[in-house]
């Protein structure tokens, strides 16, 4: 790394070293990004090779170019994304990646740019209002894909997706009978909430799908079981991710839907939560409360606004002997919602000046991101070692076998 970049806290391009420790011992002024290409390609791999069905990035849950071009590379050359920005982020970066406009709610003019400028053909809804939109906007196209999204339960998730989208039973009959009507090919999908914590969450929604194909009695193409697939953070360890593809895969095999209808999934989470960490300096102590140069503003949004724990790890050699205690976080802004309330472990005898990582930040983390009261840093640096924690076998093979190379 260059120092006067590092000082200033200025964007450059991703240096390659080794692990976090190797960071702390440079000490940046400003937080500094970790990012893990071999984490991101591998959790790729084992989504295209492993789930029985097709897999689409969730665009949201981090939209770096760069992480992007990792997960082609590695097999996944669908995309599902949320808005035009996305559409026209994921087309000039990826320019034969296939788009997949997933958000239920959209813009008239949106549509009508992602389909005739950008050639999207793929759009989720779950009104008869937003599917005469789509009809309209595209000029009554005869080549759509129209998914049907239904609301189902997210008692399962750590983070509810209930509330804002899908159709309700009494709903689906009609907006069913009318996509296809409307749909070169007809789909089926829902999202049961971020962090799905047991395959169940799979298998609950899916008798939702069975219900209403059978109440509306149409053929359908496409089921897509949206995303909630999980990564491990302290206090929420999942199942093995093999058992969630079981579980959609009996689920989907038993649906009154034809031999050629395909299954997707959206993973979003769970394809870039291991990408990347942070390394923050502790500014302060106070008792139990450390003040670090990251926090509600930055990265860790999800750690203050909805509790969310993240590993933590002391970077220092030699290794503390203290006994692990339990911490909260203030980051470096005036505001007090800046807030991350853990608990966080680490050893008793941290201080002023040690520099900390924080894992599995892959996920939200740098697309939540702010420059609020002026914090905030763009230094990136690739690591070769391990994230905290992965999901993810070793045995995964070299390439999938769709990959296509730019």
């Amino acid at each position: 790394m260059h120092k006067h970049h590092r000082a200033l806290g200025l964007a450059t391009t991703p240096s390659i070293t080794n692990t976090g420790i190797d960071i702390a011992k440079q000490r940046p002024v400003q937080p500094v990004t970790l990012v893990r290409p071999h984490a991101a390609s591998r959790a790729a791999r084992f989504f295209a090779e492993k789930f029985p069905g097709r897999s689409m990035y969730a665009v949201k849950a981090n939209p770096s170019p760069a992480l992007l071009q990792i997960l082609w590379d590695s097999g996944i050359t669908h995309f599902d994304v949320a808005s035009i920005a996305e559409v026209r982020l994921v087309a000039e970066t990826l320019p034969e990646a296939t788009l997949c406009f997933m958000h239920p709610v959209k813009a008239s003019e949106a549509i009508r740019s992602a389909y005739f400028d950008y050639g999207v053909k793929t759009f989720s809804l779950d009104s008869v209002e937003e599917l005469e939109k789509i009809v309209d906007a595209t000029d009554h196209a005869e080549d759509l894909t129209l998914c049907v999204r239904l609301r189902v339960s997210s008692e399962h998730s750590k983070l509810s997706l209930a509330s804002k989208f899908g159709a309700a039973p009494g709903e689906t009959k009609e907006l069913l009978f009318r996509a296809r009507q409307a749909a070169d090919a007809l789909g089926i999908c829902f999202h049961v909430g971020s962090q799905a914590m047991t395959p169940e969450a799979y298998a609950n929604a899916m008798e939702r799908v069975r219900a209403a194909i059978v109440d509306a009695a149409v053929t359908v193409d496409v089921i897509d079981v949206g995303g909630g697939f999980p990564s491990s953070y302290p206090g929420m360890e999942p199942p093995p991710l093999e058992r969630y593809f079981e579980t959609i895969h009996r689920a989907f095999e038993s649906l009154p839907v034809s031999y050629s209808s395909e299954l997707w999934c959206e993973p979003g989470r769970a394809l870039c939560a291991e990408y990347s960490s942070i390394v923050v300096r502790v500014e302060k102590r106070r008792g139990d409360e450390l003040y670090i140069n990251d926090g509600a503003y930055g990265a860790l949004f999800d750690a203050a606004h909805i509790g969310w724990r993240f590993p933590v790890e002391l970077l220092r050699e030699p290794e503390s002997r203290s006994k692990d205690m339990a911490f909260s976080f203030y980051g470096p802004t005036c505001d007090d919602m800046d807030h991350m309330a853990g608990p966080f472990y680490l050893p008793a005898d941290v201080k002023a000046g040690d520099y900390l990582e924080i894992g599995m930040l892959g996920a939200y983390g740098s697309a939540m991101r702010t420059a609020f009261n002026g914090f905030g840093s763009d230094e990136t640096v690739i690591v070769a070692d391990e994230p905290m924690v992965s999901l993810y076998g070793e045995d995964m093979p070299e390439v999938a076998s769709n990959v296509v190379t730019l």
